[in-house]
């Protein structure tokens, strides 16, 4: 029998386990990119993610498995900087837990955010991936998302 996925607001008490996929995040971008990124490491403090969670404009959800935190999205409501004058939610990151992988959860938690963005009257939902990140790469190709633009950089 397949367990219960739900997607909720995150909430200060999901700090600590939030803090726990974001060294996952940081580690495999560390593969990738040690340059910019070190293993063990987190993209925000404690302190700082209990500010996010507050903040209406970087709304996180959480997939749960029996009440544990199994994944994440962070998302940026960002506004219309364009000629169409069109807003976006920004996905700033989206983890799901390397132990329950394949569970179909990362799908959830990217649909869930889509509707969130539908909702407040986004025009699309935008996000970065790393080069090299091939896993990524293919679950948002099968998403239906498709390149915006492209980032170059020359390293110095």
């Amino acid at each position: 029998m397949m367990e219960q996925i739900s997607i909720r607001a995150a909430k200060e008490a999901d700090i600590g386990a939030l803090c726990r996929l974001l060294e996952q995040v940081c580690n495999t971008h560390a593969a990738i990119r040690p340059d910019i990124f070190r293993a063990g490491a987190k993209k925000y403090t404690e302190a700082e993610l209990s500010g996010i969670l507050k903040d209406a404009n970087t709304p996180v959800f959480v997939a749960t498995i029996k009440e544990n935190v199994a994944g994440y999205i962070f998302c940026m409501m960002q506004k219309a900087g364009n000629a169409t004058k069109q807003n976006t939610l920004y996905v700033d990151d989206l983890c799901v837990d390397a132990a329950v992988r394949g569970k179909g959860i990362g799908q959830k938690l990217f649909d869930y955010a889509c509707a969130y963005a539908k909702e407040q009257g986004c025009y699309n939902v935008t996000l970065h991936v790393w080069a090299g990140n091939e896993s990524a790469e293919a679950f948002y190709a099968k998403q239906g998302m498709q390149t915006q633009k492209t980032c170059l950089e020359k390293i110095l």
